[in-house]
């Protein structure tokens, strides 16, 4: 049988390393699957604790009476009717300080954990009823003081694990579930206010909360200072405010927000409340004419803390095996030049063996990286395949030494792939000038041959004795 051409032995190698592309998707959708269920894990960890907790507050509802006019179609007519009805003005603090001090621990099920806190809530705020409510379409006499509610929301008021303690003006106010502002999806706890608006209203509140992986605090008022200090030394800040100068340490945590009212873009007196913050990164519009004459634009910012696991699992083996193509193209490129270069004879099938092997790699990180952990499972994994194509390399090529060469070839790319999940800012400029030098050495290295001519061995078959 006549011997394919270099060019030949080429496509062959290419189309095999296409054909691998299937299993690493299968490999990409496992990889998507086992974090889906690592999510609902958490879920089902954290769903007698608390999740996620976003608080707002306090802030003043103020209930008031205002005239409105309803049409109503009577017999083909149009019919204008008034009538009074009730609504609700909303008082922000003229300033407030917000202290959260969070305990970190983690909580397991099977294989997989989450993060989890317990909160220490404290804060103190000051409300001044504006003299002059005409700018909001308001007069004075509508409003109904002995009736106003103060508010707080908590997203998940299951988390509330020690009674919540409010004083008024130094006098302890009753409290009750419900009511809490929207900002908190509705969810937290108010108490009824004996107030006559005309003078300043000091309001001194603290309560605990459990809580898991986030916290984020509402801030809102004339002028919010936010501080939040854990131990935990992992900290993602997120949200539509970042703290200006956090301090990150050995010991845990810092982070200091000074948000003011021209910041948030919020009237200090509104007549519908805020909507829940929108938690995807970045900017919140916010119309202008509506905060001037008093209307929620609709949106609360938040300020937010993660309390990250330094390792990201799913996300760097994600990375990884988009990876997987470089190993299989260097490794096929390694037989390649073994084969048309050296003389050996790599067969289809060889291919598809060592591609399957390499493929088995990501298959393996995954199971015992949620079992032992990434970097140890990385070791285990690597050196299985390493050890296992070196072996077969032996019998392929003929040669312990041409093996060894796919051996030390293998390490330096597991080696490396270590080094890119690692330095992902570098990673692009890293695999790039990888990529170059292969090229070169390729280019240099077959050179001299003729991809539509007969193998070396005809050629100096052909030659006369």
């Amino acid at each position: 049988m006549r011997e394919r051409t270099p060019g030949m032995k080429l496509v062959f190698a290419i189309l095999i390393a296409a054909a691998l592309t299937i299993p690493l998707l299968v490999v990409y959708g496992l990889v998507s699957d086992r974090e889906g269920q690592s999510q609902v894990a958490q879920s089902a960890i954290v769903a007698g604790w608390g999740g996620s907790q976003t608080v707002s507050g306090p802030v003043i509802a103020i209930p008031y009476r205002v005239e409105r006019e309803q049409v109503s179609v009577v017999d083909g007519q149009s019919i204008t009717r008034t009538s009074t009805v009730r609504e609700e003005l909303y008082l922000s603090p003229e300033s407030q300080n917000i202290d959260a001090e969070l305990e970190p621990d983690t909580k397991k099920k099977s294989i997989y954990e989450t993060v989890i806190y317990t909160a220490d809530m404290s804060g103190r705020a000051k409300f001044v009823l504006p003299a002059d409510l005409q700018p909001f379409g308001i007069e004075r006499d509508q409003l109904i003081l002995d009736e106003a509610e103060l508010r707080f929301g908590i997203s998940d008021p299951r988390g509330l694990h020690s009674a919540a303690n409010v004083t008024s003006s130094g006098d302890k106010m009753e409290l009750r579930p419900g009511k809490g502002v929207a900002a908190s999806n509705g969810s937290g706890f108010y108490g009824t206010l004996d107030w006559d608006g005309q003078t300043p209203l000091d309001i001194v509140w603290s309560y605990g909360l459990q809580g898991s992986r986030s916290l984020g605090v509402v801030p809102r008022g004339g002028q919010t200072k936010i501080t939040i200090a854990s131990p935990w030394q992992h900290p993602n800040f997120g949200g539509s405010f970042l703290p200006p100068a956090p301090t990150i340490g050995a010991d845990g945590f810092e982070a200091v927000y000074d948000v003011s009212n021209l910041a948030l873009g919020q009237a200090m007196v509104m007549t519908q409340d805020l909507g829940a913050p929108v938690m995807a990164s970045g900017s919140i519009y916010v119309d202008e004419t509506m905060a001037e004459h008093g209307v929620s634009p609709g949106t609360s910012m938040v300020a937010s803390v993660g309390l990250t696991d330094p390792v990201d699992l799913y996300s760097r083996i994600d990375r990884s095996v988009k990876y997987g193509f470089l190993f299989i193209g260097f490794t096929f490129l390694t037989y390649l030049m073994f084969d048309i270069v050296a003389g050996a004879r790599v067969a289809a099938a060889e291919y598809l063996l060592t591609g399957t092997g390499l493929v088995l790699f990501f298959v393996m990180l995954l199971a015992f990286a949620e079992v032992i952990g990434f970097a140890l499972a990385y070791l285990v994994a690597s050196a299985a395949i390493i050890g296992l194509l070196t072996a077969y390399s032996a019998a392929v090529l003929g040669s312990w030494t041409r093996a060894k060469v796919i051996g030390g070839m293998l390490i330096g790319l597991y080696a490396l792939l270590y080094v890119l999940l690692s330095l992902e800012a570098w990673s692009l400029m890293i695999g790039s000038l990888l990529l170059f030098f292969a090229l070169a050495a390729v280019m240099y290295a077959t050179r001299q041959i003729d991809w539509s001519g007969v193998g070396r061995g005809e050629d100096e078959e052909a030659q006369p004795a």
